[in-house]
């Protein structure tokens, strides 16, 4: 059997003051950034899940960005790809909680102790992510009240406005009858869902061909709303199958607290206009 060298197709082999694959992703950087606390086997799974969480959601809030600032520039279509990869970055997170799921509750009694009051509810950039997107809660800001950098960051995002606040005002710019009142409201407020708003996107819906643009955005919101809702879902199962009913390492009611935030609506009126149309 001859030894293949990948050398003589041309191969890059040698990487003295050159950049490598290692280099470039900081590999060395990323694998030693799992600290374990406990002598536990699972605690490694645990900690693996939520750091490549942590940088899907920083994928998802570059995108976020960026979608916004082009709603807001007149390029709806060029955010139609960046909505469309938050949704595939979304499914990524939900295919996540199998692998967790395979972690059972005596596997977790043995280095819960060790988290201590640290809990994926104080995770600043989910926090970030739904304010980005129009649920926004101040009083959600408190568990990141020890950090002005990261606290910087929230209230920057709450006098900004979300994706679902550019959405309307990409409808008001195209001539659709979005309310001034909803145009000009207080950015930092939750939003509420509104009558006013479902007609404006029954106006579209009842005619996508002649509003295909906001057609499309509205459906790229539905999309991703869908695979959120999703997410939530498969975390409120997962905490279930591996604590049962307890409460929180961070102080949270656990399961029950998770079952309401499934009554969040992101985008209100795009989900009530299917019943009324």
């Amino acid at each position: 059997m001859t030894t293949y060298d990948p050398a003589s197709d041309g191969a890059q082999m040698s990487f003295d003051e050159r950049m490598s694959y290692s280099d470039y992703l900081h590999i060395d950087r990323l694998t030693s950034s799992q600290r374990l606390l406990t002598g536990a086997h699972d605690e490694m799974l645990f900690i693996i899940q939520h750091q490549t969480s942590e940088l899907w959601m920083k994928l998802a809030l570059h995108e976020l960005d960026a979608a916004r600032v082009a709603i807001a520039g007149g390029r709806a279509r060029e955010a139609f790809k960046m909505l469309a990869r938050i949704s595939r970055i979304f499914e990524q997170l939900n295919n996540a909680w199998d692998v967790l799921r395979t972690m059972t509750p005596s596997d977790y009694t043995t280095f819960r102790e060790g988290l201590g009051q640290s809990s994926g509810f104080q995770s600043w950039q989910y926090r970030l992510i739904e304010f980005s997107v129009g649920n926004r809660n101040a009083a959600m800001m408190r568990p990141h009240a020890h950090r002005p950098d990261i606290m910087d960051l929230l209230n920057a995002e709450l006098a900004r406005p979300s994706l679902y606040d550019e959405a309307l005002r990409y409808l008001a710019r195209s001539g659709l009858p979005v309310p001034q009142e909803v145009l000009n409201r207080d950015l930092t407020q939750a939003w509420t869902a509104q009558d006013s708003v479902r007609e404006v996107w029954e106006i579209v819906y009842r005619a996508p061909e002649q509003h295909w643009e906001a057609y499309e955005l509205a459906e790229k919101l539905v999309d991703f709303e869908d695979y959120f809702r999703r997410w939530r879902f498969n975390h409120v199962t997962t905490v279930e199958r591996v604590i049962g009913l307890k409460r929180g390492t961070g102080g949270t009611g656990g399961v029950s607290y998770l079952r309401r935030m499934l009554e969040v609506e992101l985008f209100p009126e795009l989900w009530h206009l299917r019943t009324t149309l």
